[in-house]
C-alpha cells in the first residue's frame, strides 16, 4: 500500500484534532505536529486550517469548464449531466473524509456559511452556460437570462440533495440516484426550438341560435382565407 500523501495526512490529523479537542481550539501547529511535519510545510499546502475541511473548489470547477467546453448546442444537457456527476463523484472517492467533512459543518456555523458560499460559484459557472446555449432561442435577454438562472439554481440543488443523503447513509447508489434526479430537472426545461409550433389555424367555438348546416359554408370560407394568408 502506498503512503498517504502529506496533504492527507495534514487533513486527517486536523479531523482528528477537530474531533477531539474541536475546530475553534485546533491550532496550525497541532496539526502540524499530529500529521509529522512542520509549520512551513503546513502552508506550503493550505492557506489555513479552514481550508484543510473544504475539497479544492477551484479544480472541481476548472473541471466541470473543461467538461461544458467540450459540449456542442446538441450535447449541452448531456455535459450538464456529467459535469454533475464529476462533482459527485469526487466526494464519493473522500469516502469517510467527506462524511466527516459534513459533520463537523453541520455543527460549527462558520464552516456552514462558507459551505453554503461555496455552491454560489458552482451556479454561476452552471448559468452562464446554460444561458449561452439558450441564446440562439426564441425570447428576450430577460427571459433567457431567468430561465438559465432557475436552471443552474435547479441542477445544483439536484447534485446537492443526493449527496446530502449519500453522506447520511440514505443512499446506496447515489451515481443512480444523481441520474435519476437529472433527468427530472431536465424535463423541466425543454431544449430551445422543441416547443411547438405555433403556426396554423385557431378555430374559436362559440354558441349560437343558428343552424349548424348553416354556419357551416361561413366557417370554411374563414378557414381557407385564414390559410391563404
Amino acid at each position: 500500500m502506498s503512503k498517504p500523501s502529506v496533504r492527507a495526512r495534514l487533513a486527517d490529523a486536523a479531523f482528528a484534532l477537530f474531533d477531539e479537542r474541536g475546530y475553534e481550539q485546533t491550532t496550525v501547529d497541532e496539526i502540524a505536529e499530529r500529521a509529522g511535519v512542520g509549520r512551513t510545510t503546513f502552508f506550503r499546502h493550505y492557506r489555513s486550517k479552514e481550508d484543510v475541511i473544504f475539497p479544492d473548489h477551484d479544480r472541481l470547477r476548472e473541471l466541470i469548464g473543461d467538461r461544458l467546453k467540450t459540449s456542442s448546442n446538441s450535447t449541452a444537457l448531456v455535459a450538464v449531466s456529467d459535469a454533475v456527476r464529476l462533482v459527485l463523484l469526487h466526494y464519493l472517492e473522500e469516502g469517510d473524509l467527506a462524511r466527516r467533512r459534513y459533520r463537523l459543518t453541520s455543527k460549527v456555523a462558520v464552516l456552514r456559511d462558507r459551505e453554503i458560499a461555496s455552491v454560489a460559484p458552482y451556479q454561476r459557472l452552471f448559468r452562464e452556460f446554460i444561458a449561452d446555449w439558450m441564446g440562439g432561442s426564441a425570447g428576450s435577454v430577460k427571459s433567457v437570462s431567468l430561465k438559465a438562472e432557475l436552471m443552474a439554481a435547479a441542477v445544483v440543488a439536484a447534485h446537492n440533495h443526493v449527496l446530502r443523503r449519500w453522506l447520511r447513509g440514505e443512499s446506496s447508489d447515489p451515481i443512480a440516484e444523481v441520474g435519476e434526479a437529472m433527468g427530472e430537472v431536465l424535463a423541466l426545461f425543454p431544449a430551445p426550438g422543441s416547443a411547438p409550433e405555433t403556426g396554423g389555424t385557431t378555430v374559436v367555438a362559440f354558441r349560437t341560435g343558428r343552424d349548424i348546416d348553416a354556419l357551416l359554408p361561413s366557417l370554411r370560407r374563414l378557414v381557407e382565407g385564414d390559410a391563404g394568408q
